[in-house]
């Protein structure tokens, strides 16, 4: 091979001083490189694991100030039952006299979707949403909210659901129970809401609720254990089927 051969030749990249593998200050061997930083962002921050995480803070409700002649005798403690004011026939308008006799409710979001509807502006999208409030001992309420945010419809549905809460008689009306506890309704019982009609039957103790999953859990907040059901018509429809229950419950409080 000739002196003059790219691979003995003293200037060839490979003998070369001065190539990048050579060079001091290459991107490998350069102390300032991100490999070699010591404020790299691993260094300074932690990794996700350790990195402590901030805790949210509860949310306070809002002290309840009556403003209604009712409102101020249930503060007053002149008024302690929900009884005394279903006997009276008085109006209920705020949703703190019902958290203040009832303090054992519970509320759950049955169904939440969207509203769209074209207008001059553009399309306009709001939130709705179907909230139910029971104690599972005999008293149900459902209320319906609509807004622009989800959290404001929610809270909407949740003020609804208290103020329409009414009371539901418990009982055992089967004939293969017969005993004297409260866990199913004290007769047959119809109900229709839209075009939803639903039917609940006295069932033996032990049995259980057969019913679909959101009927079921209404049912349960209403503080029925066992129980036959029927329904017919449109099912999907929340409101409806909440409007056919709330019917039903209602019956057995206002024929028993």
């Amino acid at each position: 091979m000739s002196q003059g051969s790219p691979q003995q030749r003293p200037g060839s990249p490979q003998q070369r001083p001065g190539s990048p593998q050579q060079r001091p200050g290459s991107p490998q061997q350069r102390p300032g490189s991100p490999q070699q930083r010591p404020g790299s962002p691993q260094q300074r921050f932690g990794t996700r694991q350790q990195r402590p995480r901030r805790e949210r803070k509860p949310r306070e409700e809002p002290v309840w100030i009556p403003l209604t002649k009712l409102g101020k005798k249930v503060a007053a403690a002149e008024i302690t039952s929900m009884e005394e004011i279903l006997e009276n026939g008085l109006r209920i308008q705020e949703a703190g006299i019902i958290k203040k006799l009832l303090p054992d409710l519970k509320t759950e979001v049955i169904d939440a979707g969207i509203v769209q509807k074209m207008t001059a502006n553009g399309q306009s999208t709001r939130f709705k949403a179907l909230v139910a409030a029971g104690n599972e001992n005999g008293w149900l309420g459902i209320g319906r909210g609509k807004s622009k945010q989800m959290r404001v419809a929610i809270e909407k549905a949740t003020t609804a659901a208290y103020l329409n809460v009414s009371p539901v008689k418990l009982g055992c009306g089967s004939w293969e129970c017969r005993c004297d506890q409260k866990h199913s309704v004290p007769f047959k019982v119809r109900g229709r809401g839209g075009s939803v009609t639903i039917e609940i039957l006295p069932a033996p103790r032990g049995l259980g609720l057969v019913a679909g999953g959101k009927i079921r859990n209404l049912l349960k907040l209403a503080g029925l254990k066992d129980a036959w059901t029927t329904a017919k018509g449109s099912t999907a429809t929340m409101n409806s089927t909440s409007k056919a229950v709330l019917h039903c419950l209602s019956q057995t409080f206002s024929q028993g």
